[in-house]
């Protein structure tokens, strides 16, 4: 096999997503910002993501805006 002296083509990475804002009186949504915060301050951020994910899917995220 030859060896390759080329470069690979570029990454083109997106605009990070904004985390969501919890609707503001629901108690699911206050939940899981609590376990998104302990997870940031804990240093896993795979937690954080998870939870972004959740409060995105909550059934009424579009009032959120």
């Amino acid at each position: 096999m030859a060896h390759r002296t080329d470069m690979d083509d570029a990454v083109h990475l997106s605009t990070p997503i904004r985390e969501p804002v919890p609707v503001e009186g629901c108690t699911t949504c206050a939940e899981l910002a609590a376990r998104r915060e302990a997870g940031r301050r804990g240093g896993d951020l795979s937690a954080v993501s998870d939870r972004n994910v959740e409060i995105r899917r909550h059934p009424h995220r579009e009032a959120a805006g």
